[in-house]
C-alpha cells in the first residue's frame, strides 16, 4: 500500500535531469533563451496577423498559407517586387512554340545588322 506516485511527468523527469547537472547561471541563460524565443515567434505570429488584415481591408491580394504536404516558393511572397506580366504572344496557326518564347528579359538579344553569325 505504499506506492509511490509521481507527479510529474517522464519529459519533465527528463528535462530536470539534464538541467541538474548544469550549474544555475547557465540554468538561467537557457531559460532565458527558450523565453526569448518565445516571445520572437510570438511577436512574428502578431505581426504576421497584422500585415494580413491590413492587406484585407486595403483590397490586396492576400497571399495563400501553404497546405500541407506544398512547399511556398519566394515568388509566392514578392508583393510589388513581382515581376509585370506582359501578355503572351500566340504563335501562328502552324507554328509552335517553343521553351525560348517564354525567356523574358532573358533571352538571347537579336544580334546587330553586319555583326555576323552568333553562335
Amino acid at each position: 500500500m505504499s506506492e509511490t506516485v509521481t507527479l510529474a511527468g517522464w519529459k519533465t523527469q527528463i528535462f530536470e535531469l539534464v538541467l541538474g547537472f548544469l550549474p544555475d547561471w547557465l540554468q538561467y541563460t537557457i531559460f532565458g533563451l527558450i523565453a526569448l524565443l518565445f516571445l520572437v515567434y510570438w511577436g512574428i505570429c502578431i505581426q504576421e496577423k497584422i500585415a494580413r488584415r491590413r492587406a484585407e481591408r486595403s483590397g490586396r491580394p492576400v497571399p495563400a498559407p501553404v497546405q500541407p504536404g506544398q512547399q511556398g516558393s519566394g515568388a509566392d511572397y514578392l508583393g510589388p517586387y513581382a515581376p509585370q506580366r506582359q501578355a503572351q504572344q500566340q504563335p501562328r496557326p502552324g507554328q509552335q512554340g517553343s521553351g525560348a518564347d517564354h525567356l523574358g528579359a532573358y533571352a538571347q538579344q537579336p544580334a546587330h545588322p553586319g555583326d555576323g553569325p552568333r553562335g
